[in-house]
């Protein structure tokens, strides 16, 4: 079982310590139980701020035990279908960029869930997709 990571949980984790820190530290831990953490190079790109060399970057996401996985065809088309669907039937659609609808195909396709923040737009364009919500418990929808 593999356990896909969104930016957002990482990003609260290796930046500035906030209120979601530690819901992200418990959830990456819970997750680990469960599988190995993986990453889309999107969220590795995302992250890459908080890094001073690439070297760096791999040096601690391994340390973290987490994995790097690549874009196969598939998960790369169905992000490209669903953006398009969400710009022809959004009837305001947002300035969303495609990044977004890539990580959740990376994860539909290479993980058996996605760990976010997000609080409604995976759920919305991906309903197949197991996300587990990560938050204050006030905010979890």
């Amino acid at each position: 079982m593999a356990v896909a990571l969104d930016s957002n949980i990482l990003i609260d984790v290796l930046g500035p310590s906030t209120m979601h820190t530690p819901h992200a530290v418990e959830a990456l831990n819970t997750a680990l139980t469960r599988g190995a953490l993986i990453i889309c190079p999107i969220v590795a790109a995302e992250t890459s701020l908080y890094f001073t060399t690439a070297d760096e970057a791999e040096h601690t996401l391994k340390r973290m035990q987490v994995r790097l996985s690549p874009f196969g065809w598939r998960d790369l088309h169905l992000a490209g279908r669903i953006f398009l669907e969400y710009r022809k039937l959004a009837p305001k659609p947002r300035h969303r960029v495609v990044a977004d609808f890539l990580v959740a195909a990376h994860a539909f396709y290479h993980a058996d869930e996605l760990i976010t923040r997000d609080r409604g737009f995976y759920r919305n364009y991906f309903p197949k997709l197991k996300i587990t919500h990560v938050g204050p418990p006030n905010l979890t929808p």
